[in-house]
């Protein structure tokens, strides 16, 4: 094992977790053991596998995986003790209603529940669904229709937020128009972290300002689709410089 460290103006920067990564059971490349390898070769203490909510029509893990996703995570953790890993779930903010597509009742597989936006979760109602995302994707790239976009689709957010315990909202801004700041004043309320993906960079360095004027608290993911990715760190870390936030505020970074 071999701590990846990065230096800028005289401070070292390393990642102590990883707690957005794909696997195989979504539409990740590897398995959960070659995350957790790619983990510990670059020195990350925590590894969490978030595949995607099951009410991704693409790429949705399925169900029945779920149990027996936890029982490889507890094999795992023998062999690797080393190393924190944990079983999450990137879930799908669906609808208006600010319920998941994960059940209360599988709640209990998952040590913590990531969630964020994506097109194809339709969320039980597939003609609606198709409509809202076809839209959000007109909105996102063209501008069309974006005011009236941005207040349906944070009120959704918020909503998610304030009814789950969701431990991370995975890249923000993504996807469809939304009103970051009032986004990141209910994370603050929620205490949910507001992530940094170094995989979609859909924030820009205004953006992150904007969301730090709430009081709220970040972390630097990979999002990562296949095992070299993970602990892909280095791109947030200068969003985040660039953006003049007080890096102590970002929960996985170690600075020397």
């Amino acid at each position: 094992m071999g701590t990846v460290e990065y230096m800028i103006n005289n401070k070292k920067y390393s990642l102590i977790a990883d707690l957005h990564t794909h696997t195989t059971f979504s539409h990740g490349t590897g398995s959960i053991e070659d995350n957790v390898r790619a983990a510990r070769a670059k020195g990350v203490m925590k590894i969490g596998i978030t595949d995607h909510g099951p009410g991704h029509l693409m790429f949705g893990l399925r169900r029945r995986n779920i149990p027996g996703m936890r029982a490889e995570v507890e094999r795992l953790r023998a062999l690797y003790a080393d190393i924190e890993i944990l079983l999450g779930v990137e879930a799908n903010i669906v609808n208006g209603t600010g319920i998941l597509d994960v059940k209360p009742s599988e709640f209990k597989y998952f040590d913590y529940v990531i969630a964020g936006y994506h097109y194809a979760a339709p969320g039980g109602n597939l003609p609606v669904g198709a409509v809202r995302a076809a839209r959000n994707m007109i909105g996102y790239h063209a501008g069309f229709d974006a005011r009236r976009l941005m207040r349906k689709n944070t009120k959704n957010i918020i909503r998610a937020l304030e009814r789950n315990p969701i431990k991370a909202l995975t890249h923000p801004g993504d996807k469809a128009p939304v009103d970051l700041l009032e986004i990141a004043v209910t994370c603050a309320k929620t205490r949910t972290l507001v992530e940094i993906n170094t995989a979609h960079r859909s924030l820009s360095a205004n953006d992150l300002r904007t969301m730090a004027l709430a009081d709220v608290r970040f972390i630097i993911n990979s999002d990562a689709h296949t095992p070299d990715r993970v602990g892909d760190f280095v791109s947030g870390v200068n969003l985040a410089l660039d953006a003049g936030i007080d890096m102590s505020r970002i929960v996985n970074l170690r600075i020397s």
